[in-house]
């Protein structure tokens, strides 16, 4: 039952054998005797992964299948879905991370003995790291048979399951208090449940053997979540990072709406630390308690359940909150949650739902306690809230609000907010709170901020504030403004409408430096401008693709995604579309990072782009970011120039493109070029080069005019600039 079970579509068949889907679409056409398909649809079949990969190795048709590409496959295929398999090889993770040599005996032999043996193995090792007693929540009666049964909320169906589906992590509750049955974050899954995962399971300790349980984990939930980016709303880990800074050293740390456990992960270790985390998806709940107690040695404390309605810590008083809350809720207990105890300043409007969040966060603090939640920038200034809002001002709640540049989160089209607050332990005598706007260090085109430059200038400011509880001045960046000249009709906290402009950034002096650069730019725009081209009919050469190229060995094509050991630049997919530097970062991992050679293409395979770098000096041993392909050529063979310039062409990627879902995707693989000879494509090249001297070169005069336009309607406007 075991591999049968595991089903694979035919992208994912492509992978195994290294083709393009077309060549598999041919293959089931020609070959009776291909696998017929065990499940998906009639224009997307799913089939069963041995059967694939017998008839593969059958046909001498399958590739060296990396083994972090054949456990994806167990996983992406498992008959009850990723997330239930994510969670199985979470827990069987965590046991090989604690104790290595359980696993080893319980892995011995037979699939079925390992699913009879390893539930009794995961529950002592769950309790131990996920904390509390293990517990029974009945949540129905009992069974036509008389068994009792469980609601197993973590569980890929959602169905009732036997009461041995044992739930771990209920959190410590103060003696003699009444407090609401919870649901666990992880239940420890039963043998049947776990029969069909004993390959992934398997394949995960592999995978930890070579590469450490920690980063097999973070892997397989790292490609999950690139695999549906529509499903879920991340938090960066530059943003994270921030957060946690801004709340400092703690020992108890709760996150009320822990997503994948972004902010808890980003969170300093210190010893006997307390991580507290509760999420509506009973899935994410359980990924964040396992994702976190693989991460660091503190206490694991997680529930599944809506938050507002069904708090999971009542009695908690924590050092420090974290939050990314959903935003724009109307349904979050409006009418269940009028005299909630909660709303010590104010009642939230249904509308408002982030100021439900905001005093949720205050009423699980201890005193003197930090809260940094990331907000809408509407709930700033929104008429609804603004009595919520003064009354936090005055009281000294609302510490800090920090306007951030667009794209810093999703929506990236919008430039979020984060509040920090704290619990009062009295009333200050005149209460100050620090307004920050880093809007100026947006990221251009699609790129993203200078997390660098908005870290320095946020931490530096707060650190300033917290030391003399104001006044802080930084001219267009950050000021600390008494309460009492916020407290009008409106409330309004945005931080752009209450700080003094930048002191002479763009005067007449640097928009005459500005000006002379533009027109040494356009001159040289003007001396690349390719010249008249020659009319000339189709040609008809001999093509080959990409991945015939690789698999003859004249290139190499490696994928990112990888920080490595050592923190290095990362160029990422907004990079290479902007023609700008490596501005990305990824976390340190186990696995190698891909770093770029000068001379090799890059090229991203998300947005419908035609798009190819070829990289330089200036740029060469940057790590590869997310959702880019490098390939790197022989260059005895293959001219880097004319590689990337036939990349481009634009019928080239619509025929290597797919369609199928929400994002368009580029298979690499299927790109096409023609077979010349090295002086002909030196030729091609030296033509390709110049283009993107060229376009480079508009690039730069556009962005020099931008800056011009803007510097010369803020100096009309603010008297710096005569209109004479």
């Amino acid at each position: 039952m075991q591999d049968n079970a595991t089903e694979v579509t035919a992208a994912g068949i492509a992978r195994l054998a290294g083709v393009g889907r077309a060549a598999v679409s041919n293959w089931r056409r020609r070959h009776a005797d291909f696998p017929k398909p065990v499940g998906g649809t009639e224009t997307s079949p799913s089939f069963a992964l041995a059967e694939v990969e017998s008839w593969l190795r059958e046909q001498g048709k399958l590739a060296e299948v990396p083994l972090r590409e054949r456990v994806w496959q167990q996983l992406a295929g498992h008959p009850e879905g990723a997330l239930t398999a994510l969670v199985h090889a979470g827990c069987a993770l965590l046991l090989i991370h604690e104790r290595p040599t359980v696993w080893l005996d319980v892995s011995a032999g037979s699939d079925e003995r390992l699913a009879a043996m390893l539930p009794g193995a995961l529950e002592q090792v769950l309790t131990a790291r996920l904390g509390g007693a293990v517990e029974r929540t009945v949540h129905s009666g009992r069974s036509a048979g008389g068994a009792e049964t469980v609601n197993s909320p973590g569980s890929a169906a959602g169905v009732n399951t036997p009461v041995d589906a044992r739930p771990v992590n209920t959190p410590p509750t103060t003696p003699g208090a009444t407090v609401a049955p919870i649901t666990p974050a992880v239940r420890t899954p039963t043998g049947p449940q776990l029969l069909p995962s004993a390959p992934l399971l398997r394949g995960a300790a592999e995978l930890a053997a070579e590469a450490g349980a920690r980063q097999a984990f973070e892997f397989l939930l790292g490609r999950h979540l690139d695999a549906n980016p529509r499903q879920y709303t991340l938090t960066p880990s530059d943003l994270a990072g921030l957060m946690a800074d801004l709340a400092g050293p703690a020992r108890t740390v709760l996150d009320p709406a822990c997503g994948t456990g972004a902010l808890l992960r980003a969170v300093d270790v210190r010893p006997g630390q307390e991580l507290y985390a509760q999420d509506s998806a009973p899935d994410l709940a359980a990924l964040t308690a396992l994702r976190l107690a693989l991460h660091s040695r503190a206490g694991v404390h997680g529930a599944a359940g809506d938050t507002l309605r069904a708090d999971a810590y009542p009695e908690l008083r924590a050092d420090a909150v974290l939050c990314h809350p959903p935003f724009n809720e109307r349904n979050w207990g409006h009418d269940e949650l009028a005299y909630d105890a909660r709303w010590e300043y104010g009642f939230p409007a249904r509308t408002e739902s982030e100021l439900a969040w905001v005093q949720h966060a205050l009423a699980r603090l201890a005193d003197g306690g930090t809260a940094v939640l990331l907000m809408p920038p509407a709930v700033a200034s929104r008429r609804s809230g603004r009595r919520i809002r003064a009354d936090l001002l005055r009281r000294g709640a609302l510490r800090a609000l920090v306007a951030l540049p667009v794209g810093a989160a999703p929506p990236y089209s919008i430039p979020l907010h984060l509040w920090v607050l704290r619990r009062p332990d009295r009333t200050p005598a005149t209460p100050e709170v620090l307004l920050v706007d880093t809007g100026r260090f947006a990221g251009e085109g699609r790129g993203g901020p200078d997390w660098a430059a908005v870290r320095d200038a946020v931490l530096d400011a707060w650190r300033a504030f917290e030391r003399t509880g104001g006044p802080v001045e930084r001219p267009g960046l950050a000021r600390s403004v008494p309460v009492i000249e916020l407290l009008d009709d409106d409330v309004d906290l945005a931080p752009a409408r209450h700080l003094p402009p930048a002191a002479g950034a763009d005067g007449a002096e640097q928009l005459t430096a500005v000006r002379e650069r533009f027109g040494v730019t356009l001159r040289l725009t003007a001396d690349l401008t390719p010249p008249p081209a020659d009319q000339a009919p189709p040609a008809r050469w001999p093509l080959t693709t990409v991945g015939e190229l690789a698999r003859a060995g004249a290139l190499v094509l490696r994928t990112g995604g990888n920080g490595g050991h050592a923190r290095v630049p990362v160029l990422t997919d907004h990079d290479v579309l902007a023609a700008v530097a490596p501005s990305g970062t990824l976390p340190e991992s186990e696995e190698e990072a891909v770093l770029t050679e000068s001379g090799d293409v890059v090229v991203p395979v998300l947005g419908g782009g035609s798009v190819a770098r070829v990289i330089d000096d200036a740029t060469s041993g940057a790590a590869l970011g997310r959702n880019l392909v490098l390939l790197r050529p022989d260059h005895t063979a293959i001219d880097p120039w004319f590689l990337a310039g036939f990349l481009r062409g634009t019928a080239n990627n619509r025929q290597a493109s797919s369609y199928a879902s929400t994002a368009t995707r580029l298979d690499v693989r299927r790109l096409q070029l023609p077979r010349l000879p090295l002086e002909e494509q030196r030729r091609y090249g030296a033509r390709f080069r110049a283009l993107d001297e060229f376009e480079r070169a508009l690039r730069h005069a556009n962005r020099l005019g931008e800056h011009l336009v803007r510097g010369m309607y803020d100096g009309l406007t603010d008297g710096t600039v005569t209109p004479d």
